[in-house]
């Protein structure tokens, strides 16, 4: 039997073993298992490892996209230029990082932008995943500016994000776990009333379908898309990596 899993502190909230046991019996994938490992430290990893010497590969989420790095022998190109891993292959004792968000994130953005794409973003979080959203929208040639409540890593915080930014930004995601599920009455606190049908709103969480973020900015003609596209794309790209 082939184990898999995901690292990461909360799992309440986490979709990713039912997709991959729905995965398994659709596509009659018979000697795999797919289980959530809830770490209470990053440090824990290597004892998860030794405790399960069958661990062929892992995802990584909140908090541990960052804090991995160092437990890991080598990082692909794009996990190193990103600075997160969400994606681990394991080969004997080695430990490679990859970063299969952006394949979910290039994905979510070619469907809700088309080929609007706008010349300025907002990025709420500065997180492992915001990470992610930030080299994908350099790809994109879009300029960006960062919402954080650490003053020493965003351009603003929530507290002194002026409102015009908000207005003249035309894609706004949300990086950050505000609004994940149990914390369904939560939404990023910026200034909703300057959002406008322009807007372009993308929300990597998809646990609930429909956050409180994603509804205050529908109410303002925003077109919307949640994590679901992201969490399967990068789900599938993972799949890949380990079974290569």
């Amino acid at each position: 039997m082939r184990r898999f899993g995901l690292i990461g502190r909360p799992l309440g909230h986490s979709a990713s073993a039912a997709y991959f046991a729905a995965k398994f019996a659709r596509e009659g994938i018979g000697d795999a298992l797919y289980e959530l490992y809830e770490l209470p430290a990053v440090g824990e990893l290597p004892r998860l490892l030794a405790d399960h010497p069958d661990l062929a590969g892992f995802n990584v989420t909140i908090p541990y996209k960052q804090a991995v790095i160092p437990y890991l022998d080598d990082l692909a190109f794009e996990a190193r230029n990103i600075g997160a891993v969400n994606c681990v292959g394991r080969s004997g004792d080695r430990l490679t990082g990859y970063n299969t968000d952006l394949e979910g994130l290039r994905a979510s953005f070619a469907g809700l932008l088309g080929d609007g794409v706008p010349e300025r973003a907002l990025v709420l979080g500065t997180g492992g995943a915001s990470q992610a959203v930030q080299y994908a929208l350099a790809e994109l040639g879009v300029e960006y500016a960062l919402v954080s409540r650490d003053p020493m890593k965003g351009d603003f915080t929530y507290d002194t994000l002026p409102p015009e930014e908000v207005a003249e930004r035309l894609l706004i995601v949300n990086a950050s776990p505000v609004g994940t599920y149990p914390a369904v009455d939560e939404a990023p606190r910026i200034p909703y009333a300057f959002v406008t049908p322009r807007h372009r709103v993308l929300d990597l969480v998809y646990n609930p379908a429909q956050t409180l973020f994603l509804a205050y900015a529908e109410q303002r003609g925003a077109r919307t898309m949640n994590g679901e596209t992201m969490f399967r794309v990068q789900a599938e790209a993972s799949w890949r990596i380990w079974n290569a």
